[in-house]
């Protein structure tokens, strides 16, 4: 997926289509994750979907749901969708990093024979 150690640094034009790509899966990613919160909490709660929204978008965002659930299985689904959200949360991060980690690493073992 990435150059390897033998091949030169990505050009920058290269570069920022690659941070493109990996926002645009970041995005993609909490844009289903959002999604995916909003049916559960509009099925297991009956919320609007404004409110639905909110609590779902709090959730991902770190911060906790506005709306304390009351039924049985939204309490169920609020705590599993808490969990996946953190892990949500890591795996934005892990993707939006990867690529200028990666260009960080590649520059400093690069060969200078090699730019």
């Amino acid at each position: 997926m990435y150059e390897t150690r033998r091949n030169p640094p990505l050009s920058h034009r290269h570069f920022a289509l690659r941070l493109a790509r990996h926002f645009a899966l970041a995005v993609l990613l909490l844009a289903l994750s959002l999604a995916l919160g909003m049916a559960g909490y509009e099925h297991y709660e009956s919320l609007p979907w404004r409110d639905a929204f909110l609590n779902a978008a709090m959730l991902l965002g770190g911060m906790g749901p506005v709306n304390n659930p009351v039924t049985p299985a939204g309490k169920l689904f609020a705590g599993f969708y808490a969990l996946y959200a953190g892990l949500v949360f890591i795996i934005t991060a892990g993707i939006m990093l990867a690529p200028v980690v990666h260009r960080m690493l590649h520059v400093f073992h690069c060969d200078e024979r090699d730019r």
